[in-house]
Order: structure tokens, then sequence, then C-alpha cells
């Protein structure tokens, strides 16, 4: 009975000798562990068309990824992130401006960025670009979306071969009647 009191306040004795700076720094380690294991997580979670996108002679796809508190938040970035990734696909242009400090000491290192990227897709038109797939997972506290959209081509594009129909019926609507008042006006000269 001696014995195990005496190696209770050795324990506790050796637990409290441990200085604030050792306490800090085993808490600053576990916090990196779980961060690592969190991004590890959201790697393994992954659906495999993050990293390998499906191929096809019909169609083009894109992924894209987000987190928010809300979830139709996390979908509708993710979507905007896949939207681009195919904008760019069909020949869009992108802007982007980036800032980057970055300090070391012998203790830490520190990092601050900031990104803004404006993507215009003015001349490119995703008519038919379609939701292929959405998973959701929980990521700590939020939502974190991916999404692969698929804009098929050609044929395949139902939705723009119909607008593109659309189209050539209404210039040609337009064009007939400018022909026949082309044919009016000649034959008014004769």
């Amino acid at each position: 009975m001696k014995y195990f009191i005496t190696v209770v306040a050795v324990a506790l004795l050796a637990a409290c000798s441990s200085t604030p700076k050792e306490q800090y720094e085993r808490r600053a380690y576990e916090e990196r562990q779980r961060q690592e294991k969190a991004v590890t997580s959201a790697i393994d979670r992954a659906p495999k068309w993050m990293t390998e996108l499906p191929v096809s002679n019909s169609a083009v796809y894109a992924n894209g990824s987000a987190v928010s508190t809300d979830m139709s938040m996390a979908d509708y970035k993710a979507k905007l992130f896949a939207y681009g990734k195919i904008c760019m696909a069909a020949g869009g242009k992108v802007s982007q401006q980036s800032k980057i400090f970055m300090m070391d000491t012998s203790e830490a290192s520190h990092e601050t960025s900031e990104l803004a990227i404006r993507g215009m897709c003015p001349g490119v038109d995703i008519t038919g670009v379609e939701t292929k797939e959405i998973k959701r997972v929980a990521d700590g506290a939020r939502f974190r979306s991916y999404v692969l959209v698929v804009l098929p081509t050609g044929d395949a594009n139902v939705l723009k071969k119909r607008q593109d129909q659309i189209r050539l019926q209404a210039q040609a609507q337009g064009r007939s009647q400018q022909a026949f008042e082309e044919l009016d006006t000649v034959t008014q000269k004769q």
C-alpha cells in the first residue's frame, strides 16, 4: 500500500513538474497532428474522380471542392470551381493576383497569403453543363462538397443543339424577310 501511494505521488509530481512551455509545445504538437489527420481524412474520403477525371470523346469533365458551414453554400462554391475549370478548358480567360508573406524564426514559420481570382468566360458558352455527381462529407463542423460536372460536346449536348437550332431558325426568319424585301425592291425597280 505504501509503495502504491509512493508511485502515485511520484507520478503527480512528474506531471506537475513540466513547465508551461512544455505544455504549450505539447498542445501545439497535438493540434498539428489533429490538422494533419483531418487533411489526410479529407483526401481519403474524396471520390476517385477528384484525382482521376473521367475521359470521354463526347464530353469534358471538371471537378470542384469547397467547404462551408452551410451545405448549399458548399455545393454552390464547389460547382463554381468546377464551372470555372470547364470554362477554362473551353477557352476562357483567368486573371489572378496573389500576395504571399513568409517569415521564419528559429522556433516557427508564419505565412500569410492572399489570392484573388477572376475568371471570365464572355465568349465561352457552357450551355448543357450537367452536375454528374455530388458527394458531401463532414469536415469538422463544416460541410465539404465534392462536385463532378460534365459538359457534353457535339451531338451529345442536347441543350446546346436545341439552342443553336432556335438561333438558326431566328436568323433564317430574319434573313427570309430581308430577302423578300430585297426581291420586292428589285421587282419595283423593273
